[in-house]
């Protein structure tokens, strides 16, 4: 016996979980906010708390005395992107967040993934597909969940890959030392364009924390729906429910110091803010904000760099992670490392995964296709439409 036993609780229980699961992330193979209590508790702004599905893996340790040893919340789902069949998906809002791995306790981690997965096999009542958007297709994490996928005899396939940058500092790095590993040969061109950004005028950035951090969310807002995502009414602060998740997210993530906001200004002028969650050392890049009229100076790039210099400078985070989708250039980034990344699918101790999988298959068809008229959109002559 493994000692482990895996229960199901729904979010609001969970809710109150917050110092446990803070525990088992300072432990974890993997740290993910976004299996947090504070970010599950935050989806029920736009998902059906009875369509949450938390999974509380527990270790026996002593006599009435239990360990959290593993986490992993999902979310019922079956619409046209699952094949139209019932599916679990991870993470609960992939719009918003950035990882589809479970957390696990690093000394505990293969055994917490298997339960995981076993206990999935046996509810008759939960779908025996798991669908991972956003799912590290390499790290220990990977590593675990797919030997407890051989194990349990469930088949990963994966739809759909690309590379998001991230940040791994190294022993004796500082910013200068990183800036130049991560830039390379475009090293100096993007130094030019800072200085030519610092010459325009007086350019100072400014990182708020906890519940600085949540009086900024007001700025950050606002800056958003002053370019063309306001216009186009795809803004956060133009959707109710998406203000009122961003709002709620931020509040919990702040009440534990897990909330960050960076702002850069240029002659007390704010020019592009970012905005961040944290746990156990591994900081996820949630959204960026910046002032469209002066694109001139790059202001998303730029704020990049003043933030990974912040990072150097200080203490810098175990694991930043961008969060940047597959249709990102990464080389947009100063980040300097590469994580591969997937639109993956498990099927619970089963080889094939039928509907979900064809599924998949044919977004990423339709997703080349459009990729592909746009290009040749773009080599058309003026005034001449594509052959």
């Amino acid at each position: 016996m493994s000692g482990i036993v895996v229960r199901r609780i729904g979010p609001a229980a969970y809710e109150a979980l917050g110092p446990v699961f803070a525990e088992l992330a300072r432990h974890a193979l993997e740290p993910n906010p976004h299996m947090a209590p504070a970010a599950v508790s935050a989806a029920t702004e736009l998902v059906a708390p009875d369509d949450i599905v938390v999974l509380c893996a527990w270790h026996s340790e002593a006599l009435d005395f239990e360990r959290l040893v593993g986490v992993w919340a999902l979310r019922r789902a079956r619409d046209w992107r699952s094949g139209f069949v019932p599916v679990l998906v991870a993470p609960i809002l992939p719009l918003y967040e950035v990882s589809s791995l479970p957390v696990v306790d690093h000394d505990h981690a293969l055994e917490a993934s298997r339960a995981l997965l076993r206990y999935l096999l046996a509810s008759s009542d939960l779908p025996h597909t798991v669908a991972l958007p956003l799912l590290p297709l390499e790290g220990p994490g990977h590593a675990a969940l797919a030997e407890a996928c051989r194990s349990t005899g469930s088949a990963i396939a994966v739809a759909e890959r690309w590379t998001r940058p991230v940040m791994v500092p190294q022993p004796g790095d500082d910013a200068e030392r990183y800036l130049r590993r991560a830039l390379g040969p475009g090293y100096k061109k993007r130094m030019q364009q800072l200085r030519a950004v610092i010459r325009s005028g007086a350019l100072t950035f400014r990182r708020s924390r906890g519940q600085a951090a949540l009086e900024a969310l007001d700025g950050f807002l606002a800056l958003e729906a002053a370019g063309w995502k306001g216009k186009a009414g795809t803004a956060i602060a133009c959707i109710p429910e998406d203000t009122a998740y961003f709002r709620r997210l931020a509040a919990l993530f702040a009440a534990g110091d897990g909330l960050q906001i960076d702002t850069l200004l240029l002659d007390g002028q704010v020019l592009a803010m970012g905005l961040l969650i944290e746990s156990a050392g591994r900081r996820h890049f949630l959204k960026i904000a910046y002032d469209e009229a002066q694109a001139r100076h790059s202001p998303g790039r730029t704020l990049t760099i003043a933030m990974l210099r912040a990072d150097l400078d200080g203490t810098p985070p175990d694991f930043f992670d961008s969060g940047a989708g597959d249709g990102v250039d990464a080389g947009t980034y100063a980040w300097g490392e590469r994580r591969a990344m997937g639109n993956a699918l498990i099927g619970i101790g089963r080889g094939r995964i039928g509907l979900p999988r064809a599924a998949a298959l044919s977004r990423m068809a339709l997703r080349r296709l459009r990729a592909l008229r746009r290009a040749r959109s773009a080599k058309a002559p003026s005034g001449r439409a594509p052959a």
